[in-house]
């Protein structure tokens, strides 16, 4: 068994380095690329994470399970070149989220077993998370600390097992080390019809998440998982908004920030730090939250990548019998067929909706890029411009790849514009975690 290499960002943290590390949310096969490629230019450690809804057991919205990311992460990594030994894999949110409309029987089993086999996988970061109500569970009060806890000991009980199970095949296999507690809003986004604005963690809260959880798991004999325990999740004040964001306010948060201090083995774990800018994402690591989770901001790039070349497509293939990819319509026609994955999170008119779903910053589009019809599509898209894009075009359209291009640092070729385009906001992460320094 090896050591889990995470464990550092706890030591650098308390050092009094401004030192962390983002986390690539992201099921997406360009966010995908663009981070392992980051990294290997950078030569830096990279932590890309599937959530519970994403890869589950059953195949999740992706159509893949644990073990097939895992499989798929790696296989690009070779591709690329990067150094697999500075690659970690997470799962976020791992509980009975998917299952909530479940009683807790039935919820927390499906939720044992989605846990084994994300650590039966490799997957080396275990966000636990059992902050939601199940049906069974009195929907008029709050439910419980106490509840709560009780039930991520359950799990980590089960991921510790997994993992002495994964040991029998692997001994040389990396412990896993986990990270609890929940933000607000909800993982996906909030489904708020009106802005409530974010509200800061009280400190009582955040204390009384650590407390709770170290008692469950000494309760259930799970005192060596508990120093594996690295992070606690907190809401620092951020959030994405459909045109924008909440900014990081560390005067707001101080108090907050000032309680980690207290805990020796432990840093915070930020979620929709997505649209932050590279200041105030270097504020938070500097303030102890040395995990920033961002998912929809490294997919919304990548979507902003593809309409770019379909604008390019329509105005250079105008007039002409060409075959087009039609990707922004095709899009459109996919997430009207099934708006499971957007209509409780979008509000407003016909013409307020149809901005949102192309533009949003939460970006549920994400959720019907791997669709046939999506899929079919962007091959079309790419094809179009196998020999490159025009450069008057890509100006128009594309300008700091335009430049690059110009320069000779990136090919013309359409997958590489994509990629690049999702660097431009990967750059503003490693800027503020300074995270080539961990290993």
């Amino acid at each position: 068994m090896r050591q889990n290499p995470l464990k550092k960002l706890v030591d650098v943290q308390k050092s009094g380095k401004a030192i962390g590390i983002y986390s690539a949310c992201s099921a997406n096969r360009f966010v995908i690329e663009a981070v392992l490629t980051r990294g290997k230019q950078d030569d830096s450690c990279v932590l890309i994470e599937s959530t519970a809804n994403q890869c589950d057991q059953f195949g999740g919205y992706t159509g893949m399970k644990p073990e097939d990311f895992k499989n798929y992460v790696y296989e690009t990594a070779n591709k690329i070149g990067f150094n697999t030994d500075k690659l970690f894999l997470g799962g976020d949110h791992l509980g009975p989220l998917t299952w909530s409309s479940l009683n807790e029987k039935e919820a927390m089993k499906n939720a044992e077993d989605l846990i084994r086999a994300y650590v039966l996988a490799g997957f080396s970061k275990i966000h636990i998370d059992t902050s939601m109500k199940l049906a069974d569970d009195d929907k008029e009060t709050r439910l419980s600390d106490e509840v709560i806890a009780k039930r991520g000991a359950r799990l980590a009980k089960v991921a510790e097992e997994a993992f002495l199970e994964r040991l029998k095949a692997e001994p040389n296999a990396v412990e896993p080390i986990y990270i609890v507690g929940s933000e607000v809003p909800i993982p996906g986004g909030s489904q708020a019809a009106v802005d409530e604005g974010v509200q800061v963690t009280k400190v009582e809260d955040f204390k009384k998440t650590v407390e709770t959880f170290k008692e469950e798991f000494y309760a259930n004999g799970l005192q060596e998982a508990w120093k594996k325990v690295i992070a606690i999740v907190v809401q620092p004040g951020v959030e994405e908004k459909d045109a924008g964001c909440t900014e990081y306010d560390r005067d707001k948060a101080k108090e907050l920030t000032s309680a980690i201090k207290a805990y020796p083995d432990l840093i915070f774990e930020g979620h929709s730090t997505d649209y932050q800018t590279k200041i105030k994402l270097k504020e938070l690591v500097e303030d102890g939250v040395a995990i920033l989770k961002v998912g929809p901001g490294l997919s919304f790039a990548a979507r902003e990548g593809l309409f770019a070349l379909s604008f390019i497509e329509d105005e250079y293939y105008a007039g002409s019998d060409h075959i087009r990819s039609n990707f922004r319509a095709v899009l459109e026609t996919e997430m009207l067929k099934n708006d499971k994955n957007w209509k409780k999170h979008y509000h407003g008119n016909e013409h307020e909706l149809l901005i949102k779903r192309k533009y949003s910053f939460s970006d549920r589009s994400r959720y019907y890029m791997q669709t046939p019809a999506v899929e079919e599509s962007i091959e079309v898209l790419l094809a179009n411009f196998k020999n490159g894009v025009p450069l008057n075009l890509l100006s128009q359209f594309m300008p700091i790849q335009y430049t690059k291009v110009r320069e000779g640092l990136l090919p013309n070729e359409p997958e590489a514009l994509i990629i690049d385009r999702v660097i431009n906001t990967i750059d503003e992460y490693l800027y503020a975690t300074n995270q080539k320094e961990l290993f």
